[in-house]
């Protein structure tokens, strides 16, 4: 291929296609609204414009132009592949998406041409309005986003192919809409509040102004969204709860040359709603973070010889623990939080393990492998170190997706949420992305904010039951609500500081923040 064509194709696409994003964009294009308005309308470019501003929502940033050429060599892929199938009993090439495909155009006549195939893979639930990206356990091998050099040629020969000749339906034809269209829509300017087809949907006070809808107007909770279940899972404020009903977070860490980092975890606690806040800390480490706020309750015990036992006296009135803020490395204090965990998880109690309890995951995994009432809360560093443990192999970081995917089912589903410009959180089922605007700054203590408000909504969502979040994984509530709160506290601390701008400016944020969000 000359050099100018491999220009032209990268200026028209941008880059390959990885697995997962194709299937997100398989699931949002096959969905029946979508076929319909695209049947028998060649003016469909805003339907293009939509399904392009749909899988944006999904951290994949893709023009409707180039959808709309990824479809049709799908759609060239599919139709060989079904011919070679009926004519042999075998297709030329395997179809990666045949049985994607298969569902949405099984009933359709094979167009008179067609193209390349390659492996199939499962569908994409629709979680109420939140679009989950979930791989089939098939094609787990098909996640990573480096493809085969014959994958490159087939997709080179679809774009070479997409830019001469006509639409092979008019679903294929992209030409600018002037107003005619699918009457079962509505085509002038509406307002989507907490759209449907979103998997990271807006903040709350903002509203998405769009001229054209795939979707009828449907039912309140059939419009429900990510936000709207952590929205669920807030208990009201009433007078008669009595103290402690709303939740009693302990953190395990603290250390002679880490103070904040618990601190910060435990107030941020406080802040979001919890009643009481437990720090167990070292005897070194008690009276400096009692210091901090008389709202603690600190307990000098880590570093005793019979810590486990003092703290696992204390485990029942606890109602989530939070492990690792500021606990440090040193061997004694390690073996005690890993006795620590041995116990929570006895009492089934729900864990998030955050900073150094992460580095102890990673040199013994078996700690918390298999206990899906845990989350880790890993970045970029931790994430690598977990995932060589557990994979024996370097982390993909072009496929970021598929790396947590694995990661978590490697684990035994546990969920984890992977810190980053983009915060992925997959249970080993689903990935849910979190792009949630911060800010640029990146000061220490900010993971510890997330680990203590985590803390906080993992007890609600458990407390609220199935019903109120669409018996999705509570966990997967409550981390895209922690993550979230995070941002937005790091977003509004930005605004006012800039540059100087400190973790301890981020919680004083954390009451406002939690009101926009949630509760307005």
């Amino acid at each position: 291929m000359s050099v100018c064509m491999r220009r032209l194709i990268t200026s028209t696409r941008g880059f390959l296609w990885s697995d997962v994003e194709t299937r997100a964009l398989l699931d949002i294009w096959g969905e029946a609204d979508v076929q319909s308005a695209l049947d028998g309308n060649f003016r469909n470019s805003h339907v293009y414009r939509d399904v392009a501003g749909r899988l944006g929502e999904l951290g994949f940033e893709r023009t409707p132009e180039q959808c709309r050429i990824r479809i049709k060599g799908l759609k060239r892929q599919y139709y060989q592949a079904r011919e070679g199938l009926r004519k042999n009993g075998q297709a030329r090439k395997i179809c990666r998406y045949y049985d994607e495909m298969d569902r949405i155009l099984r009933a359709r006549p094979a167009p008179a041409s067609s193209g390349d195939p390659a492996a199939s893979c499962g569908a994409l639930p629709d979680l109420h309005g939140v679009h989950l990206l979930q791989p089939d356990p098939t094609c787990a091998e098909d996640c990573s986003r480096e493809l085969r050099e014959e994958d490159f040629e087939e997709i080179e020969e679809e774009e070479e192919q997409a830019g001469s000749g006509g639409p092979e339906s008019p679903q294929d034809n992209f030409t600018e809409d002037s107003g005619e269209g699918s009457s079962c829509y509505t085509e002038h300017p509406i307002k989507v509040e907490h759209g449907s087809g979103f998997a990271i949907p807006l903040p709350p006070n903002d509203v998405l102004e769009r001229p054209f809808s795939l979707r009828p107007t449907r039912p309140a909770k059939d419009m429900e969204n990510i936000f709207q279940l952590v929205r669920n899972v807030i208990p009201p404020m009433t007078s008669k709860k009595h103290k402690g009903q709303d939740g009693k977070i302990g953190i395990i860490g603290g250390c002679k040359e880490y103070t904040g980092a618990p601190y910060f975890a435990a107030i941020t606690a406080l802040k979001v709603g919890a009643d009481l806040s437990q720090v167990f800390c070292t005897k070194d480490a008690a009276t400096v973070i009692k210091s901090y706020s008389p709202e603690l309750i600190v307990h000098p015990v880590l570093d005793h010889p019979n810590a486990v036992s003092e703290v696992d006296k204390w485990l029942p009135r606890l109602h989530t623990l939070v492990i690792g803020p500021g606990m440090g490395r040193e061997d004694a204090i390690l073996d005690n939080a890993k006795g620590i965990i041995e116990k929570a998880k006895s009492k089934g109690l729900p864990i998030v393990i955050d900073a150094d309890g992460l580095w102890l995951i990673a040199q013994q995994p078996s700690i918390i492998q298999g206990y899906q009432r845990a989350v880790l809360t890993p970045n970029f560093m931790e994430f690598s170190r977990l995932y060589e443990a557990m994979l024996s192999e370097p982390v993909e970081t072009s496929d970021q997706h598929g790396s947590v995917l694995r990661l978590s089912q490697a684990m035994g589903n546990i969920t984890i949420i992977q810190k980053g410009e983009r915060d992925l959180i997959s249970d080993g089922d689903k990935v849910l992305v979190c792009s949630h605007e911060g800010s640029s700054r990146r000061c220490g203590g900010q993971g510890d904010l997330l680990a203590g408000s985590l803390g906080v909504l993992v007890h609600w969502a458990l407390l609220a039951g199935p019903e109120k979040i669409n018996a999705q994984n509570p966990f997967l509530v409550a981390a895209f609500g922690a993550c979230s709160l995070t941002r937005q506290c790091n977003h509004q601390a930005f605004q006012k500081y800039g540059r100087s701008m400190t973790t301890s400016d981020m919680i004083s944020e954390v009451g406002t923040a939690f009101n926009k969000l949630f509760e307005t």
